[in-house]
């Protein structure tokens, strides 16, 4: 059975970018009003949607742009972190967001809940579900639980998950020909080129963070190429 809010956000998706709006703790960036304008930022750039952590960031980024809003909660910094309960997950949708991001790997969630119970409390409250993954098994999981899509996230970021410096376009493509949901390509990807790599390999949409929205790593990056 198809979900038709599903099936409309995936075209709007479709062939797009999604900009994901986000500072690590710490940042000079990290500021509400500040990643907000960002978003703001994304939308009149083009960006089909945006990706922000936090109920306080997903509800003054919803009330700010027009663009479909898909909310994470970083809580914690080893394991599952990105959305890693239920009620973190629902504290998103109250929030506004139309998609919840959420660890979808073989990991176990710090509230002893499944996958499969977070996609539930997020479909009952009436938005959709992204799975974060790292490998092709966890993605094929997660579909199979109910994610209304599967974003290769979490690639070289887990335990056993190999490590690498460019995209996982192999995953992506795995994914592709593995699951009936949309594959999001996500992860280390820097440039326009890259980008479109990722849809050549199956992507329906990308997002890109860091490459647009982290002026702190950036300098870094041009810092450390100086010999700095």
């Amino acid at each position: 059975m198809t979900n038709p809010l599903a099936d409309a956000l995936a075209d709007t998706l479709t062939g797009r970018l999604v900009v994901s709006c986000q500072a690590p703790p710490g940042d000079a960036m990290r500021h509400t009003d500040t990643l907000v304008r960002m978003t703001r930022a994304a939308e009149d750039g083009g960006a089909a949607a945006v990706r922000v952590n936090g109920p306080e960031v997903v509800a003054a980024a919803v009330s700010a742009v027009g663009l479909p809003v898909i909310g994470l909660w970083k809580d914690g910094d080893t394991g599952v972190f990105i959305t890693p309960t239920v009620r973190h997950a629902r504290a998103l949708v109250e929030a506004g967001a139309a998609v919840v991001a959420a660890d979808a790997t073989a990991r176990p969630r710090p509230d002893g809940s499944t996958f499969a119970d977070l996609v539930t409390a997020v479909h009952e409250a009436g938005a959709l579900v992204m799975a974060d993954v790292s490998n092709l098994a966890e993605g094929i999981e997660a579909a199979r639980q109910g994610a209304d899509f599967v974003s290769t996230t979490l690639s070289g970021y887990v335990p056993g998950s190999p490590e690498q410096t460019a995209p996982d376009l192999r995953l992506v493509a795995e994914l592709a020909a593995a699951v009936a949901v949309p594959v999001v390509a996500e992860g280390r990807i820097a440039t326009p080129a890259q980008a479109a790599e990722a849809l050549a390999a199956g992507a329906a949409s990308v997002v890109v963070g860091t490459a647009i929205t982290a002026p702190t790593a950036l300098t870094r990056l041009f810092v450390e190429g100086l010999g700095g």
